[in-house]
């Protein structure tokens, strides 16, 4: 087994984060019913939502499930950036879809980061990635205070991303 780089594996699960890194929640909105919570769980799950935003990702299963290893990259060629990570927990609820991935040796941060789908009381969808992180090479820590301004704009592509993709006819 792969380990994880950080001792608080499924903290995104539950609130509040572990102390002692920079946290991150954000929530965006995504359409609404049961058909967009689906079509988003879907790309969420199956990594179709990372692929369609731009990033590299090899799975060694089709689905994210607890154990399953990832790899996530953004770049291209010499400058491609490799995220080794490990699914550490997934959610199938009725109204809430999504999975949480720790980061492995070799990832630039040390850290977890959730990706959910909610069909909330309103009948609205909204996306939450939750995350806790602080860097963990050299590269990360002299990045400073460029780092949580990439997370919070990737984020949000994502967010884009899987809105366009749940509400696809």
């Amino acid at each position: 087994m792969h380990e994880l780089n950080y001792p608080e594996a499924g903290g995104t699960r539950h609130t509040p984060l572990p102390s002692g890194y920079r946290h991150l929640h954000e929530e965006l909105p995504l359409g609404h019913g049961r058909t967009v919570l689906s079509a988003a769980g879907e790309a969420i799950t199956t990594f179709r939502m990372h692929r369609a935003a731009g990033t590299g990702i090899r799975a060694d299963a089709p689905r994210a499930a607890k154990g399953v290893q990832v790899e996530v990259s953004l770049g291209f060629g010499p400058l491609r950036l490799r995220a080794p990570c490990t699914v550490v927990w997934t959610v199938a609820e009725e109204d809430r879809i999504g999975f949480g991935y720790g980061a492995r040796e070799g990832h630039p941060m040390c850290g977890e980061e959730a990706f959910v789908a909610e069909l909330r009381a309103d009948g609205s969808v909204w996306f939450t990635v939750t995350a806790f992180s602080r860097p963990a090479r050299t590269l990360t820590r002299g990045a400073g205070p460029l780092v949580p301004v990439f997370q919070r704009q990737y984020v949000r592509h994502l967010g884009r991303t899987l809105r366009r993709l749940a509400n696809r006819p």
